[in-house]
């Protein structure tokens, strides 16, 4: 394995080193599993099951991977409770809740600018 040395400032590489971080965030929340799961989990705090039953089409897998890697950065809190069977509850954190106000911004750009969309498709694959 060969290892190139950097030779810029500490300030440039904390930069390349947080937009390194940020491609991979951005890699990991940027699909369609995540992005539902914030935003059925709202400001709501739901267990696994009732996570799942707002997601059509999710599978027990799917759903699984994505809320810990939610959880990895530090978007969702998962609490489980010592009873049988374990009762295990999934909440937003404070920076999933900010995000989810990114995502809501996004749904309403969709839905101003879902006509446009939709004409400038049928005028390309036309």
């Amino acid at each position: 394995m060969v290892t190139k040395q950097f030779n810029g400032s500490a300030d440039e590489a904390d930069l390349t080193r947080a937009d390194s971080l940020a491609r991979e965030i951005f890699s990991d929340i940027a699909n369609k599993w995540a992005l539902l799961i914030i935003e059925s989990l709202g400001e709501r705090t739901l267990r696994f099951s009732e996570v799942r039953a707002g997601i059509e089409g999710i599978s027990h897998k799917m759903l699984t991977q994505n809320l810990r890697m939610l959880e990895r950065n530090g978007l969702v809190d998962r609490t489980v409770h010592a009873t049988v069977p374990p009762k295990v509850e999934y909440t937003l954190t404070e920076s999933g809740q900010a995000l989810r106000v990114t995502i809501d911004g996004m749904c309403d750009w969709t839905h101003t600018y879902l006509g446009h969309i939709e004409e400038s498709r049928r005028r390309f694959d036309g």
